[in-house]
């Protein structure tokens, strides 16, 4: 039977909330067929109102929020007949679930799965009652919001739950459902709100102890600790001041015997202060920080009046900033500044305090400080902390957590980590040829991986040069192109353009473009696929476009954003749209409108609909699975000939042109931008073929350049990072 539940597709959330809303918005953005249902329909469609109209936006495109079915629990319950799998997601109280879980067991199939969302509920209680086929397959799951957003899923099992039922819908949710997944025990708050909530409050207890402000307390638990930019008090914010309270409340009440619970959890002055305010945090508009105009004001711990923002610097952190994570937080730790005396009081309980509740919460410490790394965004987890500070820094007399390959369990004996080839990353595999812009790794099973290595992943005369020798060798057969920046480009360099305009070097810039179209020749007849992450912007898109396939993770922002530069994709880009979207006229105007406006989408599912992303390109939904995925597809990928130009004879000059004057007519769309989007409707509509077509973008590219208009986007885009509209 649980085999099954492998191919489930159809979905039935009940309960339309913030987080139930979430969890059928990324299901839907996923390909599930997702019923949701609240009270009634009429608050369904309420809820779901919001959940469309979220920031940032819960759905990859808005058209997927129209394939959600709405429902209401007072009439279309029986709607949960059709489901392969029943998510509840109800108001965080146990009567409430336990009363809903007694009038759908008589409507459910039999092979269903049954879970309940709580971020704290006693999983083991909400059963009672229940048949013993109901209580073999319920399990508990704590999402985390927004779940488009946020990879990970506690899986919290109780003990009649079949264990065969436990391995696969842990399975399922990782290859179905985008998730990474920590088994957590069935104790209070699981293990990211017992400790992490713990964390979060001790943070600022130790702030207002301290008397220190906000923004020196967000610089040293930033970054500098291996966390987020948000820090602490911004990340109080982002929470919610209310949700907190929730929580703290409901663990002080079920951890009576836990002798660290308080006073940590109980609202320092500056907390009770807020909430009897209702000033929880984002959702209200502020907290500890309040947005006015351009301007960030800070709560001011002691006044409780906000002020400006202070420009802060510790001398350890400007010191020992730049060592990795342990050493310079080991180093830290000795200082007599506010970064020092800050981390003993904070860190050093917070590392103990972990090694106290490890046993009692989780499975294992690599569980553990996986749940901080995917749920809080720590760059370790604070087992693997304690072993790069060293317990001797930390007053901790404890072995190491991990030695090579292998973890400590609980008895004290040290056990294999499992290989988990579905999460392979690039660090994982050995790099068997580099060069000064590349790096070659050994994926294993005959495919490699050319990673760029620029910053950023930016295309630079050198890069194209280099990579374009090595591809045109015979020593690479089947590959993933990719980079090992977190982004995989964000474009040509814009400086060798800057300098190159400056000295009037119009043939150098020529050159340059002749060759990046070389180099993309170069990979259209390879083995290769691209695997692509957060940015692929201009010539890093140009390229990715160039290769069989592109794999895109769900996220990406992709797109040819040159006309914000005063220039035109040159690099191939411009005539690949036209031969990738040659379909039909209205879908070839739709492309020269992407490329004339230099839009870039917000997802890979948005980019394949401004034509960037070609229809058999994979959109990976799993965070963690890109490379993996990538690597799939290179091992039976092959070269594919170049799809003819096919000419029209339609009005496609007049259709782009009616595409643009859209553009003018929506506002924002200067005179000059009309002037960039004339070159790009020339290319799309006039060009005899591919050749002519490499040379329209190569000459419309160096008039372009020599503009002082688009010089003028060039260094503003350089000196600010902003587009000029001039």
């Amino acid at each position: 039977m649980y085999e099954n539940w492998l191919e489930a597709n159809r979905v039935c959330v009940i309960g339309a909330g913030t987080m139930g809303s979430g969890i059928a918005a990324h299901l839907a953005n996923i390909g599930f067929q997702v019923t949701l249902l609240d009270l009634t329909k009429e608050s369904c469609e309420v809820a779901f109102d919001r959940a469309r109209q979220a920031k940032p936006p819960h759905f990859f495109v808005p058209e997927r929020a129209g394939s959600v079915r709405l429902g209401g629990i007072d009439q279309n319950l029986d709607w949960v007949a059709e489901a392969d799998w029943v998510c509840e997601a109800i108001i965080e109280k146990l009567d409430a679930k336990q009363a809903l879980f007694e009038r759908l067991e008589p409507l459910l199939r039999p092979d269903a799965m049954i879970s309940t969302n709580t971020s704290g509920l006693q999983i083991s209680l909400l059963t009672e009652g229940r048949s013993e086929s109901f209580r073999k397959r319920f399990l508990g799951t704590h999402f985390f919001n927004p779940p488009r957003y946020l990879k990970l899923l506690e899986l919290i099992p109780t003990e009649e739950t079949n264990k065969e039922a436990i391995e696969t819908f842990t399975r399922f949710l990782e290859e179905n459902v985008a998730r990474r997944v920590v088994l957590a025990k069935d104790t209070p708050g699981f293990i990211a709100n017992r400790y992490g909530m713990w964390s979060m409050y001790l943070a600022t207890r130790v702030a207002e102890r301290l008397r220190l402000p906000a923004e020196m307390v967000d610089l040293i638990t930033g970054p500098f600790l291996g966390r987020p930019k948000s820090g602490t008090f911004r990340l109080n914010d982002i929470v919610g001041l209310d949700i907190m309270n929730d929580i703290a409340q409901n663990l002080v009440k079920r951890c009576p015997n836990d002798p660290h619970i308080l006073p940590t959890l109980e609202n320092t002055p500056a907390m009770t202060f807020l909430l009897e305010r209702g000033w929880i945090g984002e959702k209200f508009g502020h907290g500890f920080y309040r947005r006015e105009g351009k301007e960030l004001l800070v709560l001011d711990l002691e006044t409780k009046a906000y002020r400006q923002k202070l420009d802060v610097s510790i001398p350890s952190i400007e010191k020992y900033g730049s060592l990795p994570l342990g050493e310079r937080v080991a180093a830290t730790l000795k200082e007599r500044d506010e970064a020092g005396e800050f981390l003993r009081q904070y860190l050093i309980p917070v590392l103990q305090y972990a090694d106290y509740l490890k046993e009692e919460i989780s499975y294992s410490v690599l569980d553990f400080d996986r749940v901080m790394m995917w749920g809080f965004g720590w760059q370790v987890g604070p087992f693997a902390l304690i072993d790069a500070i060293g317990a001797e820094n930390l007053g901790m007399e404890v072995k190491p957590y991990f030695q090579k390959g292998q973890q400590r369990d609980f008895s004290g004996a040290y056990v294999n980590l499992k290989v988990e080839p579905d999460y392979i990353t690039l660090s994982d595999t050995p790099i068997i040829d580099k060069g000064e812009t590349y790096n070659v790794h050994d994926l294993g099973d005959g495919v490699s991986a050319v990673a760029i290595t620029t910053k950023m992943g930016v295309i630079t005369p050198a890069l194209v040069d280099e990579l374009t020798t090595l591809l045109s060798s015979d020593k690479l057969d089947r590959f993933v192109f990719t980079s090992e920046a977190r982004c995989f480009s964000v474009g040509f360099d814009l400086k060798f353009f800057d300098e190159a305009i400056g000295n009037g070097d119009r043939e150098g810039i020529e050159a340059a473009l002749a060759k990046l179209q070389t180099l993309g020749e170069v990979l259209e007849k390879k083995r290769c696929v691209a695997a692509v992450c957060s940015f692929a912007l201009g010539g890093g898109l140009e390229l990715a476009m160039s290769c069989p396939q592109i794999v895109a993770l769900a996220d990406s922002q992709i797109g040819l954003p040159e006309a914000k530069v005063g220039l035109i994709p040159a690099g191939r880009g411009a005539t690949l749209m036209r031969i990738n979207n040659q379909v039909n006229t209205k879908r070839l105007s739709e492309a020269a409108k992407s490329v004339a406006s230099g839009a870039v989408s917000a997802s890979a599912d948005e980019a394949r609909m401004l034509g960037y992303l070609r229809s058999d390109d994979v959109t990976c939904y799993h965070p963690d699975r890109l490379i993996s995925t990538a690597k799939k597809l290179a091992q039976r990928i092959e070269s594919r000939p170049r799809t003819q130009w096919v000419p029209f004879e339609g009005p496609v000059n007049g259709l782009i042109e009616r595409e643009i004057a859209d553009l003018r007519a929506r506002g924002g769309f200067s005179d000059y931008d009309q002037t960039i989007a004339d070159r790009v409707r020339f290319i799309f509509a006039k060009a005899s073929g591919y050749e002519n077509s490499l040379q329209l973008e190569r000459k419309e590219f160096g008039d372009l350049a020599f503009r002082a208009m688009s010089h003028a986007r060039i260094k503003h885009m350089l000196e600010t990072g902003k587009p000029l509209r001039n």
